[in-house]
């Protein structure tokens, strides 16, 4: 069990919204939205804006929900960049430079070297078989090696809106046993009961908005009531047997 991901949150199965940040005010406004879900927290990323304009969102956020986790994809740049701010609660990478094919994963080494250097409070969401990435053949090595490399390992479906097979998440998870496992595409109040049985965290988007940047509020409330739900069932199914 990896408890670094399980000292940060208190619920079983973990909701991160990811809201597509355009401007301070509408990453504030959205991040309530999630707050007032009673989600885990967020994760603010960076379609059309730059690096910089995602960190003046963050510290927007940060300073009106201080308490609350907040992590942040900064799509084009460098992970090994982003570990020293200590207020960011959580990096996620879509390529944690995981190749099953290599005996040593000197890419993956290089950013372990920098967290350590850094002393990096947060949590690493790396990128595994992930969306547009190049396609992984052997799925139970490529996750064995992750774990050693990451906090939790992050995977998603072939593409934006479509949720990874259960088959593919059964594989990962089976090969990594309790060590947390997340997925970020295709998750939706409809299907995330599918998906529970097989992962840790649903970190979402589409499946919970009402447009590319605005989170619908009704529908992340019912995506949190599914998961709460599904997490007393399996509680009670565990403690009746």
């Amino acid at each position: 069990m990896n408890n670094r991901f399980r000292n940060c949150f208190a619920n079983t199965h973990v909701v991160l919204p990811v809201v597509h940040v355009e401007s301070p005010s509408q990453a504030v406004r959205n991040t309530r939205i999630a707050c007032d879900a009673q989600c885990d927290g967020v994760f603010l990323i960076n379609h059309g804006i730059s690096h910089a304009a995602l960190m003046t969102a963050f510290s927007a956020v940060k300073e009106a929900l201080p308490d609350f986790w907040i992590g942040i994809n900064s799509l084009g740049e460098d992970p090994c960049n982003l570990f020293g701010n200590t207020e960011v609660s959580g990096i996620w990478t879509d390529n944690a430079q995981i190749d099953e094919r290599l005996g040593e994963q000197e890419k993956a080494e290089k950013i372990d070297d920098v967290r350590a250097k850094q002393d990096w409070p947060g949590l690493y969401f790396g990128g595994v078989a992930f969306k547009y990435q190049r396609e992984v053949d052997e799925l139970a090595a490529a996750s064995r090696i992750a774990m050693r490399h990451m906090d939790v390992v992050t995977t998603s479906g072939p593409g934006t809106g479509h949720a990874p097979t259960v088959e593919k998440l059964k594989t990962m998870k089976e090969a990594m046993g309790e060590f947390p496992l997340a997925i970020a595409s295709g998750v939706t109040p409809d299907n995330v009961s599918d998906l529970l049985p097989h992962c840790d965290c649903v970190m979402v988007a589409t499946g919970i908005s009402k447009s590319f940047t605005e989170l619908d509020p009704a529908l992340t409330r019912n995506l949190v009531e599914s998961v709460r739900e599904f997490s007393i069932r399996e509680c009670y199914k565990y403690t009746t047997k």
